[in-house]
């Protein structure tokens, strides 16, 4: 078997292509393109990814184009240039994680502003302290105690629905009120 066949590139259903030398750079490019790019998209992930990588090979093929002697082992070349090119940008891209004896503390999310909960906590204690005595008590007892509308039912000696009206009664207040309304 003749060794200048066995070189031969094949198509894609396995018919030997006959050597046709390419006379320029830009000849080579323009017929084996879109070949190398399949090739460059093996390599990563991103398809715009393949196309730098592509480039950068075939900018190393073009500086060594007068020295290649042999152009039917272009496509090795460039096959080469791709593989070297990618293995260098794997091996240099930057590492956030590092090995250490302790572990860092992590990074806190900045929580809201201590000012601006100060502002909001004293301009509801004074939206409460306008409420009537009544209406004060059972609002303290039920969201600033946390006890349950029983519980504040039997602190308060009254019942369960009068509980429940005037709580209900004091929150709408507090809803109108002008020094709460740009918190919202």
């Amino acid at each position: 078997m003749p060794r200048t066949s066995a070189a031969a590139p094949r198509t894609s259903y396995g018919a030997r292509v006959p050597y046709v030398p390419y006379p320029s750079f830009t000849s080579f490019v323009k017929a084996r393109g879109p070949v190398l790019l399949r090739a460059a998209r093996s390599l990563t992930a991103n398809p715009s990814d393949a196309e730098d990588l592509l480039q950068t090979a075939l900018t190393k093929t073009y500086v060594a184009w007068e020295r290649i002697e042999d152009h039917r082992a272009l496509d090795g070349y460039v096959r080469r240039a791709l593989l070297n090119t990618r293995t260098s940008q794997w091996r240099k891209r930057k590492v956030d994680e590092f090995a250490c004896d302790e572990v860092p503390e992590r990074e806190t999310s900045p929580g809201p502003d201590p000012a601006e909960q100060q502002s909001l906590h004293d301009a509801m204690w004074r939206a409460v302290l306008k409420l009537p005595d009544r209406q004060r008590a059972m609002v303290v007892l039920r969201y600033y105690e946390d006890l349950s509308e029983a519980q504040t039912a039997e602190v308060l000696g009254v019942s369960i629905g009068t509980v429940k009206s005037a709580v209900s009664r004091a929150l709408g207040k507090l809803r109108q009120d002008p020094e709460l309304t740009p918190v919202r």
